[in-house]
């Protein structure tokens, strides 16, 4: 005892750590603050899942190939070609300036709503599994529900762009609800009922980037549930999907039996799966096994840590996504980077999550893993699209321009000349010499002579 009483004893107070030093201890790695960290990420998730895919594809389509009597080889090779050329759209999005698409978007709008028109007239529109929705281009089907969700999402960018960050609930709606209806319409024609959700994800980005107030999210909520509701009853397939997703091992021979076969798949898989190309769900057991439900055969051959691995990844993107959406300085991108974010990240959750059985079977693909001409292509594009917005921002237009290069190098990735693009740049025209102003002639006026000069004026005398 040092004779002290409790209350004269010094009290120990609680370090008050500053503002700044706790957001530097909830950061991650210095790497990630990088000025070319977002395109970094980009190209690593998506060119890995890419990789994934291409190797899954062979793997799942080979025997059914075979046993069609084709070459074992031969879908695999068509997803090749279709990857290469979709790394062409993707160069070719990388060069496009943001200021550009946004000057051709309601064009594209346009000739998205004849295609979908076209498709449904017979002799024109191919019909698969009793939809309506391709274009044979004669190599191989267009599928223009592909490119509404693309366009879709950079025009809504661009509507909501023009009105800036000031939006009102007209300005905000307006524009894209009768569009998203329109294009839902033409869509459910066909029937493809997985575009439509698709497309609603394009259109729930560009409402939550703009910045719909929240009592607006409940009563859109109740409507969309009201529309799933109506759409399903109106099908007699659609309520098929639904009982078979609630329960599917009461007719495990008919509307069960896809989903009965991938919880198979995955079982088989376990921790570590049954090793690259020893999957027994393809030798024809499970429908649509490298295009709908590739991700089953992921988790048989490469087990949950293949499946883990392919959830991290587009977690990556999602996280590179809005890091873009965060940094830009340019309205239009930043709007368009959460449209295409919450598209590409939304459709694969719907994918995996009917796959696992915690959604019903809505025939939406894994984006850069399943198979498809059409859809890996446009995916590559937008992938290129998230790429060229992640090199225009401000921080890494200064570390590219100080940056040395070589000539291919800034042919092929160009560093955009500003942070935010103008829709219509001024032209440059040609300075002109300034038009010479004519001159109106001088009036000769009579020169007066001093007095001095003069004669003596004659004097008249007064009349008397």
């Amino acid at each position: 005892m040092d004779g002290r009483s409790e209350s004269t004893r010094p009290r120990r107070t609680a370090r008050r750590v500053p503002a700044a030093a706790a957001r530097r201890r909830l950061r991650g790695p210095a790497w990630l603050d990088g000025p070319m960290t977002s395109c970094h990420l980009v190209i690593g998730a998506a060119g890995l899942l890419l990789a994934i895919g291409l190797v899954m594809v062979f793997s799942a389509s080979a025997i059914e190939a075979a046993l069609a009597d084709q070459p074992a080889w031969r879908p695999g090779v068509d997803q090749l070609l279709f990857a290469a050329l979709g790394l062409v759209a993707l160069g070719v999005a990388v060069r496009l300036p943001a200021g550009l698409v946004r000057r051709w978007s309601p064009v594209a709008l346009l000739v998205v709503v004849v295609l979908l028109v076209a498709v449904l007239v017979p002799g024109i529109g191919v019909e698969y599994n009793g939809s309506r929705a391709w274009i044979s281009l004669g190599f191989t089907d267009f599928q223009p529900s592909e490119l509404s969700k693309l366009v879709v999402s950079l025009w809504g960018a661009h509507v909501l762009a023009v009105h800036g960050r000031h939006l009102t609930v007209k300005t905000l709606l307006l524009p894209l609800l009768p569009v998203f209806g329109l294009l839902s319409l033409l869509l459910m024609l066909e029937p493809d009922f997985g575009a439509v959700i698709s497309l609603l994800l394009v259109v729930s980005g560009l409402l939550y980037a703009g910045g719909m107030p929240w009592r607006l999210w409940a009563v859109g909520g109740a409507t969309v549930v009201t529309g799933v509701v109506l759409m399903v009853l109106a099908e007699p397939y659609r309520m098929e999907r639904i009982t078979a997703f609630l329960h599917p091992f009461d007719d495990p021979t008919d509307t069960g039996f896809q989903a009965i076969r991938g919880f198979y798949a995955l079982a088989n898989g376990g921790l570590w799966g049954v090793g690259l190309g020893n999957s027994a769900m393809k030798w024809n057991l499970l429908p649509e096994a490298e295009s709908d439900y590739i991700f089953a055969i992921i988790g048989e051959e490469l087990g949950f840590l293949g499946c883990l691995v392919v959830i991290t990844l587009y977690a990556v993107l999602a996280y590179a996504g809005f890091r873009i959406a965060r940094r830009a300085t340019d309205r239009f991108v930043s709007l368009a980077s959460v449209a295409i974010t919450v598209w590409l990240v939304g459709q694969a959750a719907l994918n995996m999550g009917y796959v696992v059985g915690l959604l019903p079977v809505t025939g939406v693909t894994l984006p850069l893993v399943s198979a498809g001409g059409t859809s890996l292509v446009l995916t590559l594009f937008i992938v290129g699209l998230l790429i060229r917005f992640a090199r225009s921002e401000p921080d890494a237009i200064e570390h590219l321009r100080r940056t040395p290069r070589g000539r291919l190098a800034r042919w092929l990735l160009p560093v955009p000349a500003h942070a935010v693009d103008p829709v219509r740049p001024p032209r440059s025209r040609p300075e002109r010499a300034p038009r010479p102003v004519p001159r109106r002639p001088v009036e000769a006026h009579p020169v007066r002579r001093p007095a001095e000069d003069r004669p003596a004026e004659r004097r008249v005398p007064p009349p008397p």
